[in-house]
């Protein structure tokens, strides 16, 4: 199938209860919030994951859904794949031999690269060993980028303890009955994701197809449905709204589309904590020329 010929933008909302949506490592695990303003953060990378995850799931053993970037895998041993398939060694002298017999080795790799893993069709890749091999097409750019999710609104993280009656070793089982424990958790808070959607790498780049973009709207609306765990709480999503533009360039900047995006509280409500307690709008009305809005979810 041919790229994709029409540039987009989305938004995508998605609320926590009782759960911690993407924990800070270097804060014992808190959720992730800017300290200035007290709003929530999830990384991008934390919904790539998610998206990944649901990708693999649905598409398992399809060819050219494949998963780059994926837990107990090396990097590397996918780029030797690659190498392999057309015969070149990984070996960076030799490499560069098979690059100055063969000027169009970088394309075909990266075309190679590509064709078998969906998610670098989609979001691009750092294939380390081609980098260290010099070849111009170990780092692909994706034509789908997301930045942090924000919260709606301040969230307030607890820290709540928790106990278990199983002891660690037979020395604590003389001395305690129960061991004692901490997680943290946001009673409600309602988030904001921001992507976009490039017709032109797609084009020049990954050959990302419209049925790879099915997928993607399709993973992003059940990214949590396949990923449940009791410390993320009940996570969904609620939204997606994608702005289609007429052309692959694009007919509108992206900030003048997120504006025409609103959550707000109603009116009576103090403290959320149910997604009912917002309204989400969209000023179509305003919409530039050239350019369609679908709500999804």
């Amino acid at each position: 199938m041919a790229a994709i010929e029409n540039r987009y933008e989305f938004v995508v909302f998605f609320d926590v209860e009782n759960g911690n949506p993407n924990g800070d490592p270097d804060a014992g695990n808190m959720p992730r919030i800017d300290p200035e303003t007290g709003y929530g953060l999830v990384t991008d990378v934390c919904l790539k994951r998610k998206i990944r995850n649901y990708v693999e799931a649905v598409k398992e053993g399809e060819p050219g859904y494949r998963i780059y970037v994926k837990d107990g895998v090396p990097l590397n041993r996918s780029d030797a794949e690659a190498c392999n398939h057309f015969g070149v060694p990984t070996d960076k002298e030799k490499l560069k031999a098979a690059k100055k017999k063969d000027d169009k080795l970088d394309e075909k790799i990266r075309d190679f690269m590509c064709e078998q893993f969906y998610d670098i069709r989609t979001f691009g890749a750092v294939m380390t060993t081609f980098v260290k091999g010099a070849l111009n097409y170990g780092q692909v750019r994706g034509p789908v980028q997301l930045g942090f999710a924000r919260s709606v609104d301040p969230i307030m993280p607890q820290e709540v303890t928790i106990t278990r009656v199983a002891i660690t070793t037979e020395e604590d089982a003389e001395n305690k009955e129960t061991e004692m424990g901490r997680k943290y958790i946001v009673p409600y808070g309602l988030y904001r994701a921001e992507g976009y959607v490039s017709a032109n790498l797609a084009k020049k780049t990954t050959g990302f197809t419209q049925e790879d973009l099915e997928l993607l709207w399709q993973a992003i609306l059940n990214m949590f449905e396949l990923d449940r765990s009791a410390a993320r709480g009940k996570m969904a999503v609620r939204e997606l709204i994608v702005f289609r533009h007429d052309s692959s360039l694009g007919n509108a900047p992206a900030y003048k589309l997120f504006d025409l995006v609103k959550a707000e509280k109603a009116p009576q409500v103090t403290t959320p904590r149910a997604y009912s307690d917002y309204t989400v709008t969209v000023d179509e009305a305003h919409l530039p020329e050239g350019v369609t809005c679908t709500r999804m979810g």
